[in-house]
């Protein structure tokens, strides 16, 4: 039975991240290992560990690795504390293969000690682009990965563009996406969100229209988070539009982030906005359905809203390059451009569902493909005699 170690590092990744669990559980041939580390430990930026094991998950190493500060120096101290803590766990859970998601620095860390351990590395959402440090990270962490999971067919033609070899290169889709299906499927809410996961602030009237913000800071821009969250902060607060506001990540400038909405929060009465750490996925999804658009810049704007056909202001250079459905109007950090962006989706009918990040299978599928493929942390070679290289 071969051993797959997932990790995971935040709380936003764990909707795609969830199916996988699921889909390596259940599957006869292979042993679910867990690595909870990071952020995703943190209570400060809600904390999942809980959550995972609620889900009837165990895991098998908690990795504390976060030097606090949330600056670029902070990210690559954590990066370096985290290389060696991998390589630990790994020397003592003895995987099969390591499993990593996407593009955050916490994943390079788990790649690179894989890597130089001669385990295996099979990695998801590879062979995307976007608009800062995660590019870089996310193609880095696909040349250290032997195995490939890409959401998208433009995310597999980039790979093997790479040099990876194709009989390594398996197009799943996204994993969120298998939680997407299910949301659509059974929508209803059988829960009081407010009493459910409390939060700090008014609670809104969420019978009507409402809106969903998720703002991160950008790392390359991390000097300009204050200001950046600042002016989202000041486009919903003249929407006076019932709205759930999401806490940053961990990534630099969210300090930063935070302040600004502290700050705001004081200096102003928003009685129509509510804010919150963590949902689960599930429930999360299930509240993003029923929202009338989501504001920020993170990938769920981009990736599951399409999937659930709804709207979405992207705003500023995050998400810059990554494939979006029509239901993406992309803004540049200004309150009215925001504001109009805003007023333009609500005077139109709600997108169409896309299909373009997934199917809805995704887990089982990876699953499937782990339990099969040729492990090996040998990169291929084949691919030279492709490009005419002897």
């Amino acid at each position: 039975m071969r051993k797959i170690c997932v990790v995971i590092t935040a709380r936003t990744s764990y909707a795609k991240i969830k199916p996988v669990f699921h889909a390596i559980k259940k599957h006869p041939n292979l042993e679910l290992q867990i690595i909870c580390a990071a952020s995703a430990l943190l209570p400060r930026y809600g904390n999942i560990d809980g959550t995972i094991e609620n889900d009837g998950f165990k895991i098998n190493e908690r990795i504390y690795m976060v030097v606090e500060g949330e600056t670029l120096l902070t990210s690559a101290k954590s990066t370096g504390l985290g290389l060696m803590e991998f390589a630990a766990a790994y020397d003592r859970l003895k995987p099969n293969c390591v499993f990593v998601m996407a593009d955050r620095y916490e994943q390079m860390a788990a790649s690179v000690a894989a890597a130089y351990m001669n385990i295996p590395l099979a990695h998801a959402q590879g062979g995307e682009v976007s608009g800062n440090i995660d590019e870089k990270v996310r193609h880095a962490i696909t040349k250290l990965a032997d195995i490939h999971f890409p959401a998208t067919q433009r995310a597999y033609n980039f790979i093997t563009r790479m040099g990876e070899a194709k009989d390594k290169v398996f197009l799943s889709g996204c994993p969120s996406i298998d939680i997407c299906k299910e949301v659509i499927e059974k929508p209803n809410l059988n829960f009081n969100v407010f009493e459910k996961y409390g939060g700090v602030g008014e609670k809104p009237d969420l019978s009507d229209d409402y809106i969903i913000v998720m703002q991160h800071p950008v790392t390359s821009e991390f000097g300009d988070a204050h200001i950046q969250t600042t002016q989202t902060l000041e486009a919903i607060k003249e929407l006076k539009l019932p709205t759930l506001w999401f806490w940053p990540n961990i990534d630099a400038g969210s300090d930063e982030t935070s302040k600004a909405i502290r700050t705001f929060r004081e200096q102003h009465e928003l009685k129509h906005i509510h804010f919150f750490k963590n949902m689960q996925p599930h429930d999360f999804l299930r509240i993003l359905y029923r929202s009338r658009m989501i504001v920020g810049n993170s990938s769920v704007g981009i990736r599951e809203s399409a999937a659930l056909g709804v709207a979405s202001v992207n705003i500023g250079s995050r998400q810059l390059n990554r494939e979006r459905a029509e239901n993406v109007i992309d803004v540049n950090h200004d309150k009215n451009n925001i504001i109009t962006a805003i007023k333009t989706h609500l005077s139109r009918p709600p997108p169409k569902r896309s299909d373009a990040y997934g199917d809805g299978h995704a887990g089982m599928k990876i699953a499937d493909i782990l339990a099969t493929v040729s492990l090996t942390s040998q990169k291929s070679l084949s691919y030279l005699n492709d490009s005419g290289v002897t």
